[in-house]
């Protein structure tokens, strides 16, 4: 919790404990609660953003001097069992505050630790040759909307981080209760996330420590955003990678068009086992088009002698990866598309794949805590494997211990350390422990570094698979 919220915590136990204190500590307890108290409020008003947090804990406080200042008249034995009461109340109430701001908390993305700072900018793509298939207008053509991560030049002083969930505060705002919808939880719980930034500058200039960047283009799970997985994407960026994070529209839990269009996530599950492998095929294969489409858009990016990314991209060094349906959709947009020189696949079943042998290594990054299905978890290990051996280049799983499906996002940032959601209580230890696996791995596929992959991929988990 913030400094503020620690000290309205610490007014209430104060004030709650001078009720039962005796009568010559009682006078200075009650001194002491009120200034923490006003110390507190001063925090809040000064450094702090109002959260819904606050609620419960502000209450909690005010009920405690309350009750501590009636304690001083309470002389009859009902009046002392209702000012004691009122002080375990409190104690109650300022205690679920407590839980509710550290569950939620105000969210902090890791800080990137490689030489380049980072840069982000949005882009739209239109494909006016390709039917969208979600909607019934035969004119409707295929957009993908792609957030893209970059080393860039050093920030001048005052430039402000760019938002978090979207480009501006009005889309944060609708991505952050698009998520929360597809949590099914209510959308202020996730007001701290809608408010947050990254360490990204936007529209910073590309940096000019190398000649062209090793890109990554990147699929995230099904109902997930392009920004869910923004830790992992500046950490490669300041490691000298391009990063496009792909937002799906009527798969994602929302997309803000660039004309203001909010799309909305359609993707639902029957029940029906068949004919949701039916959808899932049809929802990866959909999405593998979409990074085929950002690697065709990078190249005329990149080639047509306009815009900030012109002759810097390294487009012979290319990986796709995803997480979960996007670790899917990796996997066949690279099967279908040796331009891409790579794969990472997050905790993706790729059992909507048409396994056939492919070039490309593959990196698959499993969840040590699994589905919490036995059926399932054999189904991911038996179709994971038929992928893992189809591909020529050396491939590799890596189980991560403690985590959980979406410990490979951003969500231990800001969901409550569930361990069954999130995984281990140490909301950042598996960022690092992707960061450092997906780099090690890259810097090996993509830009030929002399490394013991296996060695290095050994450390950081459970590493087995055909060349394992």
């Amino acid at each position: 919790m913030p400094p503020p919220e620690v000290l309205l915590v610490c007014s209430t136990a104060v004030s709650s404990l001078a009720v039962w204190s005796p009568s010559r500590v009682h006078r200075s307890s009650a001194r002491v609660a009120v200034v923490l108290l006003l110390a507190a409020g001063a925090g809040l008003v000064v450094f702090g953003e109002p959260r819904w947090q606050w609620l419960p804990i502000i209450a909690g406080a005010v009920l405690a001097l309350v009750a501590v200042t009636a304690s001083r008249r309470a002389r009859r034995r009902a009046s002392r069992r209702a000012v004691t009461a009122a002080a375990a109340a409190s104690l109650a109430v300022t205690a679920v505050g407590a839980l509710a701001a550290w569950s939620f908390p105000v969210v902090d993305l890791p800080e990137p630790t490689g030489e380049y700072a980072v840069g982000t900018t949005t882009v739209q793509w239109d494909d006016r040759g390709r039917e969208e298939t979600w909607t019934d207008d035969p004119d409707d053509h295929r957009v993908v909307v792609a957030q893209i991560w970059y080393p860039a030049e050093r920030p001048e002083d005052g430039r402000t981080r760019a938002p978090y969930l979207g480009w501006s505060a009005e889309e944060a705002r609708v991505v952050a209760d698009g998520l929360a919808g597809a949590f099914g939880v209510p959308g202020f719980l996730l007001d701290d996330a809608a408010r947050a930034g990254t360490h990204a500058t936007a529209d910073a200039d590309v940096a000019e420590g190398r000649p062209r960047y090793p890109v990554v283009v990147f699929s995230p799970g099904l109902g997930g955003v392009r920004s869910q997985n923004t830790a992992w994407a500046q950490e490669l960026a300041s490691h000298g990678y391009v990063v496009a994070a792909l937002d799906h529209p009527h798969d994602s839990a929302v997309v803000v068009l660039e004309d203001g269009t909010v799309v909305r996530g359609r993707a639902a599950a029957t029940g029906e086992t068949d004919e949701d492998e039916r959808r899932a095929a049809e929802w990866t294969s959909i999405r593998a088009r979409d990074m085929r489409l950002a690697l065709a858009r990078l190249r005329e990016a990149n080639d047509s002698g306009r815009g900030p990314f012109a002759g810097r991209l390294d487009l012979d060094r290319v990986a796709a990866a995803g997480h979960s349906l996007g670790g899917a959709a990796a996997i066949a947009a690279a099967v279908r598309d040796h331009g891409f020189a790579a794969v990472i696949d997050l905790d993706g079943y790729p059992g909507r794949v048409e396994t056939t042998a492919y070039p490309q290594p593959l990196l698959a990054l499993v969840a040590g805590a699994g589905t919490g299905d036995a059926e399932g978890d054999r189904r991911y290990e038996e179709s994971l494997e038929e992928v893992l051996g189809a591909s020529a280049g050396p491939s590799y799983r890596l189980t991560v211990p403690d985590a959980a499906h979406l410990s490979f996002t951003d969500a231990p940032l800001y969901l409550p350390p569930v361990p069954s959601l999130v995984g281990t209580g140490d909301r950042t230890a598996v960022h690092r422990i992707t960061a450092r696996a997906t780099l090690v791995f890259l810097d090996a596929t993509l830009r030929g570094a002399r490394v013991d992959l296996d060695a290095a991929l050994a450390e950081l988990g459970e590493l087995t698979g055909p060349s394992a």
